[in-house]
């Protein structure tokens, strides 16, 4: 290997190193773009909790970063991205109610701003059933899967602190991603949690059940600065991974 070789060949590696994974490098306008948006704590919850451990203070963490992510997408691909907005209606029903404001029409005021379809959800089983069915995935490939929510190393826990303290009754186990069918996702589809912890377990085996990479945190994830028009960070000593 000649001197000049050898160092083409080390920019193109730190080229590649250095290049971040995009979402929207070559994603086909008649595939479709799923965003899940999990559900926000009750402050009635959370206020036994210490203020520094307390979750959702505002209601619209995981809406706000959806929106972000939503425009984001469509400035790259000149409004030409297929974009399906999944949210828990639930625990936006029973936070509408504590905060007394009318949260499912901020939601929907989203929906029409941007012009994407909205699908509200109330159990898990209907994420599945959309995924693996809700097009004719013959010609309608899942090109992008992103998740806004809570999150452990093992699962999306869509009601968490919403029900009960702590704890979720409606969550996507890791367990059960064998219920999505492998042939409703776009080769290379572009899939990432942005919830605490998805990348210590959750990921992997999304990857192992569907044969699509999922990129997680290791550790937790921060989305103080959605207000910013920031999507969620990982906290210090976390990182990415997939």
């Amino acid at each position: 290997m000649t001197l000049r070789t050898f160092i083409l060949s080390v920019f193109a590696l730190l080229f590649l190193i250095s290049t971040p994974e995009s979402a929207e490098a070559g994603l086909d306008p008649n595939d479709e773009y799923i965003i899940l948006s999990g559900g926000p704590a009750l402050l009635y919850w959370e206020n036994y909790r210490r203020e520094a451990h307390r979750h959702d203070r505002w209601w619209g963490n995981f809406i706000r970063t959806a929106r972000i992510r939503i425009e984001q997408l469509q400035k790259a691909t000149d409004k030409k991205v297929n974009i399906t907005w999944m949210v828990y209606r639930p625990g936006y029903e029973r936070r509408a109610t504590e905060d007394g404001e009318p949260l499912l029409s901020y939601i929907e005021s989203v929906r029409d701003k941007f012009g994407v379809k909205l699908v509200y959800f109330s159990e898990t089983e209907e994420i599945f059933n959309y995924v693996n069915s809700g097009q004719n995935r013959r010609e309608t490939k899942v090109s992008g899967f992103e998740y806004f929510g809570h999150s452990n190393k093992y699962c999306f826990v869509f009601d968490y602190s919403n029900r009960i303290l702590g704890a979720s009754k409606t969550f996507l186990h890791q367990s059960d991603l064998k219920k999505f069918d492998r042939k409703a996702f776009a080769r290379g589809a572009y899939c990432k949690s942005w919830g605490c912890h998805s990348g210590e377990a959750f990921c992997q085996e999304f990857r192992r059940q569907t044969g699509v990479k999922m990129i997680g945190a290791v550790g937790k994830t921060d989305y103080s600065e959605s207000w910013k028009q920031q999507l969620p960070h990982v906290s210090p000593g976390g990182r990415w991974t997939s």
